[in-house]
C-alpha cells in the first residue's frame, strides 16, 4: 500500500473517478479536495483500491471512498477503516451496504445546504421577502455589469477577495481566504467557472464553482464587498438566473459548525439539508 499527500498530480487519477459518483455531496470533487487539502490533511491511499484519508473539521480521521460504495469490496473497506475513526462522507443511500448493524451518525456541521435554482433565482415566498427587498434596493441603488471570470479579469477578483478579508474580523488562517486565492490562481486547471460583477464600474463580487453532477452546481466561493448593500442577495440571484437550464439545484456546501455560516445559509431557506454520515463500524 502506498500513501501520498494529495497534490495536483492526482487530478488525472481522481477527477473523473469522483465525478462518476452518484451523490450531490460537495466533497466528491477533485477541486474541493485539492483546495482544502491542507486543512484536512488529505492523502491518497493506493492499495487494492483507491481511497482518500483525511481529518474532519472536528479533528477525527476518516477514510473516503473514491467510487460508488456498491463497487467497493466491503471487507477491504472494513480493513482500511480500522486505521481511522470512521468512513466519511457516506451518502444516506449507501448506508444499507454497511448492513443492519452499522454504527453511524451525522455531524451537523458536515451537512450541505442545497437550494433549488428556481428559489434562488426568484426569492419567492414570505420567508424570503427580506432577500427580495435587499435585491430590489441593490438594483435601485447601483448599476452593474456581469462578466465571465477569466484570466483577463482575475486580478479584479483578487481585489474583491482581499477587500472581503480586510472587512471581516478574522485572520486569513481562520477563513477560506487561502483556498479561494488558490482557486482563482488555478481556476482553469481545476475546471472551475464563475462570474465576476462590477458595481458602478468597480469590482464588487464574484462566484466560483463547478458542476457536481448533471443537475447540481456547487458554489465553492462567493465573495462580495459589503459596502454595496444587498451584494450577496444580488449575485446569488443573478448567478442562478444565468446557470444553464439543466441545473435544478445549487449546493452552498456545509457550515463547518460555524454559527455565522449556519445563520447566513439558513436564511435562504434550504430545500434540502443533505446529511453526510460517518460510519464507525459494521
Amino acid at each position: 500500500m502506498e500513501c501520498e499527500k494529495l497534490d495536483l498530480k492526482h487530478m488525472d487519477l481522481l477527477h473523473e473517478r469522483l465525478k462518476n459518483i452518484s451523490t450531490p455531496m460537495a466533497e466528491y470533487s477533485f477541486a474541493n479536495l485539492y483546495l482544502f487539502r491542507r486543512i484536512h490533511d488529505y492523502e491518497v491511499i493506493h492499495g487494492k483500491d483507491l481511497f482518500i484519508r483525511g481529518k474532519s473539521v472536528d479533528g477525527y480521521t476518516f477514510i473516503m471512498p473514491t467510487k460508488n460504495i456498491n463497487e467497493i469490496n466491503m471487507d477491504y473497506l472494513k480493513e482500511m477503516a480500522e486505521s481511522v475513526d470512521f468512513v466519511f462522507p457516506v451518502d444516506k443511500e449507501w448506508l444499507n451496504y454497511f448492513g443492519e448493524h452499522a454504527d453511524y451518525y451525522n455531524f451537523e456541521g458536515d451537512t450541505d445546504y442545497i437550494y433549488t435554482v428556481e428559489k434562488i433565482s426568484t426569492y419567492k415566498g414570505r420567508k424570503l421577502h427580506k432577500k427580495r427587498n435587499l435585491l430590489k434596493q441593490f438594483l435601485q441603488e447601483y448599476s452593474f455589469e456581469c462578466r465571465p471570470l477569466v484570466d483577463d479579469n482575475v486580478q479584479d477578483a483578487f481585489y474583491i477577495l482581499n477587500k472581503w478579508q480586510d472587512d471581516i474580523d478574522l485572520p486569513p488562517e481562520e477563513t477560506d481566504f487561502y483556498s479561494c486565492k488558490e482557486a482563482l490562481e488555478m481556476h482553469e486547471k481545476l475546471i472551475l467557472c464563475g462570474l465576476i460583477y462590477y458595481v458602478d464600474g468597480k469590482p464588487g463580487g464574484f462566484i466560483m464553482g463547478e458542476e457536481l453532477n448533471d443537475e447540481t452546481f456547487v458554489m465553492h466561493f462567493a465573495k462580495g464587498i459589503k459596502n454595496y448593500k444587498g451584494i450577496y442577495q444580488f449575485i446569488y440571484n443573478d448567478f442562478a438566473k444565468r446557470l444553464p437550464k439543466k441545473y435544478n439545484y445549487l449546493n452552498f456546501e456545509q457550515d463547518l459548525g460555524k454559527t455565522a455560516l449556519r445563520i447566513a445559509k439558513s436564511s435562504y431557506v434550504p430545500d434540502i439539508m443533505y446529511k453526510k454520515y460517518r460510519v464507525k463500524s459494521w
